[in-house]
């Protein structure tokens, strides 16, 4: 493929070369260049690319796409090479590497999902009922991405953009009809998703989260990087209901399509009957506007209903049949996301990726709906994350928990004791009875020893994950297994 093509959506000059130089592969990673490769130099927190452009050269890159301003003045290219200047290199990474794929978004509809919490779910939610109609989905997200048959693990919500558009084309190729993907604001931001065309853009809700160093630098830029999904998509399905909604309306470009509970919407839920038995929380509701059917969900509480009412109504805009949407919710299930674990006959135990205070206020919330014995919640805060995060979730945990045993997440390069105590300072506003247990594996078995009938036990935080970080590595650590290893070694007692 010849530069020019590669580049023929990007706004660059050129500084050496020949923009009719083949290119035998794109890449951004220095470590990945081949001989007659296109190098892409992006900066990050920690690197930039144009450190590495001596290397490439020797590695045999026939060119090279260089950020204006960022070219150290003593470099000098190689002869021959080809050098394109852009603005942005992460815009011209991202739609180049759409070009590079064949513009994949453009041959199949492709569904963005932003907002504080709820991703995750109506990903899944959007990607069984389009199955069940038939319609053969890959998956873009937080836990993984699947493409066909093959589930490939997540580094991180949005994967660059390269990677987001090369999972796009092995889509098409695996035959798949259509794709949802999960839009961080941080990939907004870094332009992860420069490039697609979405056919629908969905907005779950908005609260203060990653705001702090290395992320956003306030609530308004927050903001700001998530309403940007909105001028890039064909038609917009927002949150009726959520306060923030407006702000998200500012400069939208698209289509407008709403749902919710308590605000008229074009579709909304209403009837909404919780479910509780031994073994089981779920509920029940009927979808009133768009569709009129009722539906029963095996995941508790008002955010599953949320979670419901946004992958309704984006299957609602390509026509699916009311039963495929019915059927398909029933089934829906995703890891690590209010996830029960077999532990007694005599209380629940569930594992949620909650890790921030809105997402377990809105969790504990939901769980005292349903009137356990007991309400109890274990869980850490990630270290280098913003400190605030711990106090307002031992606040959260403090006010609705009945009980709370803290301990630790991903401390990564804090000390775990040192984000307990901030988690304590919270709690301590609340009156809340706790105790501090620093490794999670115990305070796991602590939780199930401890467990009485009729009590809620949910381990949050983790989620999915299967890792815990440590001082930069990863070391294995799934909360199944751990509580596999502590049933085993009870029943040994």
């Amino acid at each position: 493929m010849k530069l020019k093509d590669i580049l023929e959506r990007c706004s660059y000059r050129m500084l050496q070369g020949d923009a009719e130089t083949d290119i035998k592969e794109l890449v951004y990673d220095s470590r990945k260049v081949v001989p007659g490769a296109l190098f892409v130099c992006i900066t990050g927190a920690n690197f930039d690319g144009h450190a590495y452009i001596a290397d490439s050269a020797e590695k045999g890159a026939a060119a090279f796409i260089v950020q204006k301003g960022c070219v150290p003045p003593e470099l000098a290219f190689p002869e021959g090479a080809a050098v394109a200047e852009t603005e942005d290199t992460r815009v011209a990474l991202a739609l180049a590497s759409a070009a590079w794929f064949g513009y994949p978004s453009e041959k199949m509809p492709v569904i963005g999902i932003t907002g504080t919490k709820g991703k995750t779910t109506t990903t899944y939610m959007i990607r069984s009922i389009l199955e069940h109609a038939g319609c053969k989905t890959g998956l873009i997200g937080t836990i993984e991405a699947i493409i066909g048959e093959k589930h490939i693990p997540s580094a991180n919500t949005t994967p660059e953009s390269y990677a987001v558009q090369k999972y796009l084309r092995e889509m098409l190729d695996a035959g798949c009809r259509a794709a949802v993907m999960e839009v961080s604001s941080q990939a907004l931001m870094m332009h992860r998703t420069d490039g697609i065309e979405f056919e629908l853009g969905v907005f779950t809700n908005l609260s203060p989260d990653h705001i702090g160093k290395n992320e956003h630098s306030s609530f308004e830029e927050y903001l700001a990087c998530k309403r940007l999904l909105f001028r890039q998509c064909r038609t917009g399905i927002f949150n009726a209901d959520d306060p923030h909604t407006p702000d998200m309306l500012e400069g939208h470009t698209c289509s407008v399509v709403t749902y919710g509970i308590d605000s008229p919407a074009d579709l909304r839920a209403v009837e909404i009957d919780h479910v509780s038995r031994p073994g089981y929380l779920g509920v029940r509701f009927r979808l009133e506007g768009l569709y009129d059917l009722p539906v029963e969900l095996d995941l508790p509480g008002r955010f599953s209903v949320y979670n419901a009412l946004t992958a309704a109504a984006c299957c609602a805009h390509f026509g699916i049949d009311g039963e495929a949407v019915r059927d398909a919710l029933k089934d829906a299930k995703v890891r690590g996301r209010i996830e029960p674990v077999k532990v007694s006959d005599d209380f629940m135990l569930l594992i949620d990726y909650a890790h921030n205070a809105m997402a377990l206020e809105s969790l504990l919330t939901t769980l005292k709906d349903y009137n356990p014995g007991r309400l109890v919640c274990v869980f850490g805060c990630g270290g280098n994350r913003a400190r605030s995060r711990r106090f307002e979730m031992g606040e959260v945990s403090g006010r609705l928990a009945d009980y709370t045993i803290i301990t630790s997440d991903n401390p990564r390069f804090e000390e775990p004791q040192a984000i307990i105590d901030d988690i304590i300072t919270g709690i301590q506003k609340t009156g809340g009875k706790y105790t501090e247990i620093i490794d999670r594996k115990e305070a796991i078995a602590y939780a199930i020893r401890s467990g009485q009938p009729g009590d809620v036990i949910v381990l949050a935080g983790k989620g999915h994950e299967d890792y815990q970080e440590i001082c930069g590595k990863k070391y294995p650590m799934d909360e199944r297994v751990l509580i596999r290893e502590i049933l085993d070694e009870e029943a040994l007692r």
